[in-house]
């Protein structure tokens, strides 16, 4: 009986499906409950028909939605499909095309797939808070997974189709080129990255106009910059980064980002010093993980549906671990408790207002996480202290 149970849990096609279920039923439930509970969905609804009317896609509109898009014009084509839909419909099918990015990433890993499914296990209660908010993350992580899969593939146009689409919609995906270093064609994957770049910027003048193509991308660093700004006060429900955590604590939001960036930067960047473990696929692995820690980490616009990239970026790091040792599955617990579960029912309201949020403390195990990575990167042998089968 145990060994069909662990069977059946250790089953990806299992997991895979439940994801696709929960991000069905998430947006419908969602949708249940009002268009303001949906908020999200209606601003990317409005990136499409903004862009129609060659309106500012940028633009609040009070008696439509609350907030303000900040993703790129070329979401305008991803979310169009959809966006025709009445929303009862294209909301549930936006989430599951998310969800399906996801999984199909997660079963591209070059992990065996019992270890596949345990990290799709381990990563659900994140997936759930992503699904929730019918944003992108969910996709850019997926995104961001196979960018490095594609490279270690030797499929540098697919690679770079991958970096490309999370840059125009959200800008983050440029830290897909975080592989640059392990791809053996390089010329084809910068050929691919020109060309595509070009296609992608051409493809929004479809329904628009070149003049308002390249205005958006000038409005979406102005919303971009202001959004900052905004993200860094002591009250928002962004900024859950490590500046983020610091600001909090010190209470002065006027600690600048680049007091940890430029630090931040020089310390993701050492591993790539280790030239000899470039050719070990678990140190190409490591990289991803660190990468998907990097990018939540140093952002002040992180809020708690963006942790599923995060978190992913743990989740690969724990389950390539050839020995569980004591510290790592404390870390491990750390993540799944106050990063994965604070934000849930399992934390009193008072608790999540007075100290999770208020000092960005879901930030703080993927900090620790993030470190130890770097130190892994920096001193093991990748050659044999990981198990990716």
């Amino acid at each position: 009986m145990k060994d069909k149970f662990l069977k059946l849990i250790s089953n990806p096609k299992i997991i895979f499906g439940i994801y696709l279920v929960v991000s069905f039923i998430s947006a419908v439930a969602k949708y249940i409950r009002g268009p303001q509970a949906y908020n999200n969905y209606l601003i990317f609804k409005n990136v499409f028909y903004s862009c129609l009317k060659n309106q500012n896609i940028f633009q609040q509109h009070p008696n439509l939605f609350f907030d303000a898009n900040h993703y790129g014009v070329f979401f305008a084509i991803l979310i169009a499909p959809f966006a025709l839909l009445p929303d009862w419909f294209g909301m549930p099918l936006w989430n599951v095309a998310n969800a399906l990015i996801f999984v199909f990433a997660i079963s591209k890993l070059p992990i065996s797939n019992i270890k596949k499914s345990f990290v799709a296990w381990l990563c659900l209660q994140e997936f759930i808070t992503a699904a929730l908010s019918v944003q992108f993350n969910i996709a850019l992580t997926g995104l961001l997974i196979l960018s490095m899969v594609y490279i270690y593939e030797q499929k540098e146009t697919k690679s770079a189709l991958a970096i490309l689409i999370g840059f125009f919609v959200k800008i983050y995906g440029i830290v897909g080129l975080s592989g640059f270093f392990f791809v053996k064609n390089k010329m084809k994957f910068i050929l691919s990255l020109v060309v595509i770049s070009i296609i992608f910027l051409a493809l929004p003048m479809l329904f628009s106009s070149a003049h308002f193509d390249l205005k958006c991308y000038w409005d979406w660093y102005n919303s971009l910059t202001g959004k900052n700004i905004e993200n860094e006060s002591l009250t928002s429900m962004q900024d859950f980064s490590l500046m983020g955590i610091v600001r909090r604590v010190l209470g002065d939001s006027s600690i600048s980002n680049l007091y940890f960036i430029i630090p931040g930067i020089l310390l993701f960047a050492l591993p790539y010093l280790r030239i000899k473990q470039y050719k070990e696929l678990a140190f190409q692995v490591m990289i991803l993980c660190s990468t998907l820690l990097f990018l939540v980490l140093f952002s002040s616009s992180s809020e708690s549906p963006t942790f599923i990239i995060a978190v992913t970026g743990v989740m690969i790091w724990f389950i390539i671990q050839k020995e569980k040792t004591p510290l790592v599955l404390f870390l491990l617990f750390f993540v799944l408790i106050l990063t994965c579960f604070s934000m849930s029912d399992l934390f009193p309201k008072y608790i999540k207002e007075n100290y999770i949020i208020k000092y960005s403390l879901k930030a703080l195990p993927c900090v620790l996480v993030w470190f130890r990575v770097i130190y892994e990167l920096m001193v093991k042998d990748f050659s044999k202290d990981y198990a990716l089968n």
